[in-house]
């Protein structure tokens, strides 16, 4: 990649923009007002505007390595309360993809140094669920099977946030766990059954 090349196409953009409506960037900076948070993985494969197919301003997004959502992170939690409290989003989606290589790194048994900490938060989501997982002989289907379940498991942590919770008692904020394929571009809502899998959690975690 030219770095110099980047800002002859952000020149080249702005001026396609500007083209469609002068005001573009004037509306722009107005300020935004995005119906979704948007909480996806760093791989450079994977833009969450691209792939939902929305302008900026639409989404409000923030990714890191296998999008995770750990109680711990500073970043996602405050991402998660400004998007709720402040600008109101009315959906929260976590999204992973296939062929995820955080996901990939947390199934080796391999010290990574730095990344180990945050691996291990997906290694808990595999030995929370190793009974299913390993019954599964197929290890790429294992390791699509674990893609999967991480979001699951992401999604539990959005909902175990009091923004969240007070939130859905409040407008009905709603929670959303899909997977990328990169293989054919396409997205899949995995169709969680939240309410089925919060009953085992919510005496815990439910907040007034």
């Amino acid at each position: 990649m030219n770095i110099k090349q980047i800002f002859k196409n952000n020149q080249k953009w702005v001026q396609s923009k500007l083209n469609i409506d002068p005001n573009y960037f004037k509306n722009l900076s107005e300020g935004q007002n995005p119906d979704i948070l948007y909480i996806g993985c760093s791989d450079s494969r994977v833009t969450a505007e691209e792939i939902m197919g929305v302008s900026p301003g639409e989404a409000f997004v923030h990714r890191n390595i296998a999008n995770m959502v750990p109680n711990t992170d500073l970043s996602a939690m405050s991402v998660i309360d400004y998007a709720v409290l402040h600008l109101k989003v009315n959906h929260v989606v976590v999204c992973g993809h296939y062929y995820c290589g955080g996901i990939k790194a947390a199934m080796q048994s391999k010290d990574l140094g730095i990344l180990n900490p945050w691996l291990r938060n997906i290694r808990d989501v595999y030995r929370t669920h190793r009974v299913e997982l390993n019954s599964i002989n197929d290890e790429e289907l294992k390791y699509k099977r674990l893609v999967e379940l991480n979001v699951q498991e992401q999604c539990i942590n959005v909902i175990k946030t009091a923004e969240v919770q007070r939130a859905n008692r409040e407008r009905g904020i709603t929670v959303h766990g899909w997977v990328f394929d990169i293989h054919s571009g396409k997205l899949i809502d995995l169709k969680i059954d939240f309410d089925k899998i919060l009953k085992n959690v919510m005496e815990i975690y439910h907040l007034d």
